[in-house]
């Protein structure tokens, strides 16, 4: 099983491109919201699958692995029984923390009403 999916590009060297390679590093169900949960600290992984809530266990492990892959997410095993293992944001993965809180802004001012309204329209045509 590979631990990282395929880049969506062959390059990224255009003007725009580091935009969209940082952005394909966050594609995933629920990447933002495990960067985001971890910028508190160490969290374990049920903790983590609690605060991220709408995600299986089996995406949740697929999506640490990625982040971890990326070096964005170190993973520390403690060697117990049964397993311990907490995760937390690599010094990389910390400098996310403006970026993520902007697009945390910027989704309470502008996505969340946007899909709102979306949602809205849809079951008042009846395409819900």
């Amino acid at each position: 099983m590979d631990t990282v999916k395929r880049n969506r590009y062959e390059s990224y060297d255009g003007k725009g491109c580091p935009v969209e390679a940082t952005l394909e590093l966050f594609s995933g169900k629920g990447k933002g919201m495990i960067l985001f949960h971890l910028l508190d600290g160490t969290l374990r992984f049920n903790e983590l699958k609690r605060r991220v809530g709408c995600i299986t266990q089996r995406m949740l492990t697929k999506q640490l692995r990625e982040l971890e892959a990326y070096g964005l997410v170190h993973r520390k095993v403690y060697p117990e029984v049964p397993p311990k293992v907490e995760y937390s944001l690599t010094a990389t993965g910390q400098t996310l923390e403006p970026i993520l809180l902007a697009l945390k802004s910027w989704g309470e001012q502008h996505a969340m009403p946007t899909l709102a309204a979306i949602k809205s329209e849809a079951e008042l045509s009846g395409h819900s």
